[in-house]
């Protein structure tokens, strides 16, 4: 009997575990249906290049359906809830999809307007976020009239996609008013709910020196709770205040709305609770989760939604079989990191071993947490990469959904730790 697979989400996860098991599966064992609400394909890592001029929204974007294997049907709908008990998809026209395995790769959505006065007066002003298209845009022009004043980059809460795009964006503007030659006149300061400039103690430690040496301020443990875009103002919930003259912000994120009307399947925050090692969702063997839907502690980057989605489609087909599942996934992260004037550093990492120094993918390869210009040339050739080879579903050389540890210089804690001697 032929199997219905629905995958809730036609974005960089959804496509690629699309295309990846219609590569894995015959046609006989499954039919893979991808919904999505629109037909954009968004390429997101582009958009912080956005503001700066380096990348032009419109150029970001694709047909989601034409990123899909033949075998794959497409279904442009809105999805209303999930039934898990009857096993059925119920989308806003009425209309209803059964299927005998559910894949949720919806992503995460903004909530703006949940952080009061951010969506108020002098929003798209002078206060802007770079996380949609429309934003970027705007910002880039809000930028190029900016002749001097403070620049404040804030981080609303954690968790964000792609956790280091704000610091990112703060390297390159540094360097983008450097070479307009006002970057004197330009204070930039980068405020994060988190303690440190990172998550991880030795990654934290590099990029918070990159923001000393480029005269970038930090403010840790800032917990906004109020945008006065009228005023130029945030003001954090313990009371402390920043001032501003241009604001880039990264609203609060959330999962999908539906994940909210369907009982015991997100969190809070509607994000999809899930098993971290076989990325099936907690509230039933058939569902499984993977992206920035998930409420993983490992980063809602796209190189997470790659790793995962190989595991993953090894694990639909073994449910499909009636084999045990695979717990392989070990919250692999790897992502480039620009810092300005055509250089990158890389990160490379797990739940387990923190970024470390080394190379990437083995003794011989792209440096780690090391500014290079061959990892800045990594990073803007992977948009390419992106559309011809990750999202097709096929592997990438050297590039697998286990963390590799060879080149890394792992401190002893870890050896010891993988050694089992204590």
């Amino acid at each position: 009997m032929t199997r219905q697979i629905v995958i809730l989400g036609g974005g960089t996860g959804g496509t690629l575990l699309a295309n990846r098991l219609d590569r894995t599966l015959s046609r006989t064992e499954a039919r893979i249906t991808v919904v999505d609400r629109d037909d954009d394909h968004l390429y997101q890592p582009g958009l912080l290049f956005v503001p700066f001029g380096a990348a032009h929204s419109q150029r970001l974007v694709r047909r989601r359906s034409a990123q899909l294997r033949p075998g794959v049907s497409w279904r442009q709908a809105t999805v209303d809830r999930v039934d898990v008990d009857e096993r059925r998809v119920h989308l806003a026209d009425g209309s209803e999809l059964p299927y005998d395995v559910l894949v949720i790769a919806t992503g995460a959505r903004l909530l703006a307007e949940e952080t009061e006065g951010l969506t108020g007066p002098g929003w798209n002003e002078r206060v802007f976020t770079f996380y949609t298209a429309q934003g970027a845009g705007r910002l880039g022009r809000a930028l190029r009239l900016f002749t001097g004043g403070r620049l404040v980059v804030n981080v609303i809460d954690m968790p964000i996609k792609c956790p280091v795009a704000p610091l990112e964006f703060c390297f390159l503007a540094d360097a983008y008013f450097r070479r307009r030659g006002i970057r004197d006149d330009v204070d930039i300061v980068y405020a994060t709910p988190l303690d440190s400039a990172f998550t991880k103690p030795v990654a934290a430690k590099t990029l918070g020196a990159l923001l000393q040496r480029k005269r970038i301020g930090l403010v840790t443990e800032f917990n906004t709770g109020e945008v006065n875009g009228a005023a130029g103002r945030l003001t954090a919930y313990d009371g402390r205040e920043i001032d501003f003259d241009l604001a880039a912000v990264v609203p609060l994120h959330a999962g999908a709305d539906f994940v909210g009307r369907t009982p015991g399947l997100g969190d809070a925050l509607d994000f999809v609770m899930t098993d971290p090692n076989t990325l099936q969702a907690k509230v039933s063997p058939d569902v499984f989760a993977l992206g920035d839907a998930t409420d993983l502690t490992a980063s809602k980057a796209g190189s997470v939604a790659h790793f995962e989605g190989e595991v993953l489609a090894a694990n639909v087909a073994h449910l499909l079989r009636d084999e045990p599942l695979e717990t392989s996934y070990d919250g692999h992260v790897n992502c480039f990191v620009e810092t300005g004037d055509g250089k990158a550093l890389l990160i490379d990492f797990n739940t387990d071993v923190e970024p470390v120094p080394g190379h990437f993918p083995g003794p011989v390869g792209l440096p780690l947490l090391a500014e290079s210009r061959l990892n800045h040339w990594g990073k803007r050739a992977f948009e390419q990469i992106y559309w011809h080879g990750l999202l097709p579903g096929r592997d990438l050389p050297f590039v697998g959904a286990a963390m590799p540890r060879a080149g890394k210089r792992l401190p002893i804690l870890y050896v010891v730790s993988e050694e089992g001697s204590e």
